[in-house]
């Protein structure tokens, strides 16, 4: 790594650190109040995410007047799933529960009941991560592979933050063997499917363009069994979080493996610009979707 970028790195690192000391210490009213502003420097600050999360929303949107307007409000989240995030220890399961509303947990359970384990599929959408902890603290084990950060400290600190509540969180670009045991003990994996960190899904159809998007989980229902359930967390005006969660998908088994991931990567990209499209400032997405296909 470059001294600048690794200088940055270390930055990044004590920043955290000391978002991470003083969050627990602000009360939510004034937390979400400070994120405003610090979203807002975010969003105009000289740096490609901007333009990243401009790209996105501009194939969500087309060339309209909301798209800045979005934009704005997508680095404002962001801001906010921050301040949630650097809290998360010192929240107590109570206080997660009125944090999340869950809308649909019976699909869980009716799938879970099946005895393959869950995969549980979102996208850099709302709050997923908080999603993710009510099923732990609901008594079902989560396992998530993560993108690994630069410095080592850096991501260690965020893993722990993440991992407080009961979660376990693996690298991204480690052994499958942990996802595979998982499900076999009849746990949850939770993967996101708007971003392909590998570079080794495929190109498909999305939002009306070509996009790289990742395949790992319908190849992993595939070889398991294990259904799938996709979700979605919305931020409501009071900074509590609706989270919708899908009937299982119904993915082909045709006998055609390539045929069938990919029909079952079209169904998964259905569902996520159902819910993109209505509400694109929930996408906190940073990276350009569709200029890495």
């Amino acid at each position: 790594m470059p001294k600048t970028m690794l200088d940055q790195a270390v930055l990044s690192y004590y920043l955290y650190r000391l978002a991470g000391f003083l969050a627990p210490h602000i009360p939510p009213h004034l937390g979400y109040r400070l994120a405003e502003p610090v979203g807002e420097l975010l969003y105009r600050f000289p740096w490609g995410a901007r333009a990243s999360v401009r790209d996105n929303i501009t194939h969500v949107l087309g060339p309209s007047a909301d798209v800045e307007r979005v934009v704005r409000r997508v680095f404002h989240n962001i801001a906010k799933n921050y301040y949630d995030l650097f809290r998360l220890p010192a929240l107590s399961r109570a206080q997660i529960e009125r944090l999340v509303r869950i809308e649909g947990w019976e699909h869980i359970e009716q799938a879970l009941a099946k005895g393959k384990g869950l995969i549980f599929v979102s996208a850099h959408f709302g709050n997923v991560d908080l999603v993710s902890q009510v099923f732990a603290l609901r008594g079902i084990p989560v396992t998530i592979p993560v993108e690994h950060l630069k410095p080592e400290a850096l991501y260690r600190y965020v893993c722990g933050l993440r991992e407080s509540k009961g979660i376990r969180l693996i690298p991204v670009d480690g052994p499958l063997l942990g996802l595979y045991r998982a499900l076999r003990r009849g746990e949850v994996v939770g993967l996101a499917a708007d971003r392909d960190i590998t570079k080794s899904g495929i190109v498909i159809n999305f939002f009306g363009a070509p996009a790289r998007l990742p395949d790992g989980h319908v190849r992993l229902a595939l070889r398991t069994g294990a259904p799938i359930v996709m979700g979605f967390s919305r931020r409501l005006p009071d900074n509590t979080f609706v989270a919708y969660l899908e009937s299982p998908l119904e993915l082909e088994t045709s006998g055609d493996r390539a045929r069938d991931v990919r029909a079952g990567l079209e169904k998964v990209a259905r569902v996520m610009e159902r819910f993109i499209v209505q509400w694109p400032d929930q996408w906190v997405m940073t990276y350009p979707i569709w200029r890495e296909a």
